[in-house]
């Protein structure tokens, strides 16, 4: 049997080589891991649908024998969807709701030998940079139990940053994947758009601002992953040229000299933490000791532009989900099937016009212009992950008064005269204010990081963002590789 502490020390690759060396079975593997879910889940609300058994007859049946062979493994209750498994999305209208097809992306997990233990939480329709929906109750930050894991791959965040498992599927239409990596101390890589398969039945995830990837602790099992998974699948709407080499022996590769550009900048014109600031400069100071060419720059996108086409997705995305929950509920869905800001969301989603919309996506071209020129004299990009460190828990969902306005105006379907009124403009500021650094490249598809190389006096994780040109992540994964070892992070771990 491996130990508690022993299976702390592993990642997932090394997990796979114990199992195939025949030090370790997949059965104690799947043992530990769940021993482990069951002893913290208590706490910190990672895990909503255990899956323990099947998991456990996986194990002992014999998994395939792929780079990840017998590791456990948390799919996020939202996006890829995995055949006879709970799928609510976050959201009591989806409660029963269980698919009968596996989505690409769940098949070559799989094929890669992971073993699926469960299901994380989510915020509902993954709409938040928290992970606190009605349905499932909020997921806790492993390093402090009062403040977030992020969102909207909370739940495998503090999974993995809890050491339930070393790596867990995750998603980012905006910060998704980077803004849990950032609150709880991992790595985490949202890949360009058209790296990851998105079916068998969709096309483009939020039109193609969505991808989706893993969060894990080390560097080399989210480079392993997504060797695993890249390529297109049948139909697909575009896809990207094939690496040069494996991501994992990028991961190993000298990133040579590289120029980086930083900012503290905020997108919004707002205040930036000073801990968040403190984190930039810090690794601005680490990157230029390793040898690279770094310089501070102004913001090379228009942050109030890209937040306004952003939120127009987000609005119209959120309308066309309440809209395809007809399908499932067997009527139009009504505001009590929903939390009452996805339901305002919705309506605000309606009315805007087509062209209003076209105009959003002209800004997403310009944007991927614009980032376009600006790699033309620098390799990457380097900005806070967050404007914040996390939050604590319920200090973004809405105070009183805005409870029962949220109630008057979706009783009255009243989204049009909040449109109207310019309110919406100063509610699309609170909301992106403390994550304002992320969207930018989910509307340009460009691949970007998140990496973990500075904790608060707290001991709060603040990580630091990594911005690549379009199809780039072999930059992404040699300076991380060189970064994780230049500041180990791996054995850092919450108190819990």
């Amino acid at each position: 049997m491996i130990s508690p502490a022993e299976y702390d020390a592993l990642d997932g690759l090394a997990m796979a080589a114990l199992v195939r060396s025949g030090q370790l079975t997949a059965a104690e593997l799947c043992a530990a891991a769940i021993a482990r879910a069951e002893a913290l889940n208590p706490q910190l609300n990672a895990v909503v649908h255990p899956l323990y058994e099947a998991a456990r007859q996986r194990a002992r049946a014999g998994l395939p024998a792929g780079p990840f062979g017998g590791v456990p493994f948390l799919l996020k209750d939202f996006g890829a969807q995995y055949a006879g498994a709970p799928h609510t999305s976050g959201s009591r209208a989806l409660h029963d709701f269980t698919p009968k097809e596996d989505a690409e992306l769940v098949r070559r997990w799989q094929a890669s030998g992971l073993n699926i233990l469960g299901k994380t939480n989510t915020p509902e329709f993954a709409l938040m940079g928290v992970t606190e929906p009605a349905l499932h109750g909020p997921t806790r930050n492993p390093w402090h139990l009062g403040h977030t894991p992020g969102g909207s791959s909370g739940g495998a965040a503090a999974a993995v940053a809890a050491g339930m498992v070393p790596v867990a599927g995750a998603g980012d239409g905006g910060g998704s994947i980077r803004i849990p990596a950032a609150c709880c101390g991992l790595f985490g890589l949202k890949p360009s758009r058209g790296r990851v398969p998105t079916g068998p039945e969709q096309g483009e995830k939020w039109q193609g601002a969505a991808v989706e990837h893993v969060l894990s602790r080390s560097v080399r099992d989210s480079a392993a992953m997504l060797d695993a998974t890249c390529g297109p699948d049948a139909g697909a709407p575009y896809f990207l040229p094939a690496p040069a080499r494996p991501y994992m022996e990028e991961a190993g590769r000298p990133p040579g000299r590289l120029r980086i550009a930083f900012s503290l900048g905020h997108p919004l014109g707002r205040a930036l933490h000073p801990e968040c600031a403190t984190a930039v400069q810090d690794a601005a100071r680490l990157l230029e000791s390793l040898g690279h060419d770094v310089e501070e720059v102004p913001l090379p996108f228009d942050g109030r532009a890209i937040a306004s086409a952003f939120l127009m997705l987000y609005f119209g995305e959120t309308g066309a989900s309440i809209a395809a929950l007809a399908k499932h509920l067997g009527r139009p869905a009504r505001p009590a099937d929903v939390e009452p800001t996805t339901w305002l969301l919705g309506l605000l989603g309606r009315t805007y016009t087509a062209a209003d919309f076209a105009a959003a996506r002209h800004t997403w071209n310009d944007s991927a212009r614009r980032m376009g020129r600006f790699h033309e004299t620098y390799d990457l990009l380097l900005t806070p992950t967050l404007a914040t460190p996390p939050v604590r828990i319920g200090e973004l969902q809405p105070k009183p008064l805005e409870q029962k306005l949220l109630k008057l105006v979706n009783t009255f379907g009243l989204g049009g005269l909040i449109q109207r009124s310019g309110l919406v403009e100063k509610l699309a500021e609170q909301s992106l204010e403390k994550t304002p650094y992320t969207q930018v490249a989910n509307l340009t598809g460009q691949p970007a990081m998140s990496v973990p190389l500075h904790w608060t006096a707290e001991g709060l994780p603040c990580g630091v963002q990594f911005i690549a040109r379009l199809g780039a992540e072999d930059v992404l994964f040699r300076l991380a590789g060189q970064l994780e070892q230049a500041r180990p992070w791996f054995e850092k771990r919450p108190g819990l």
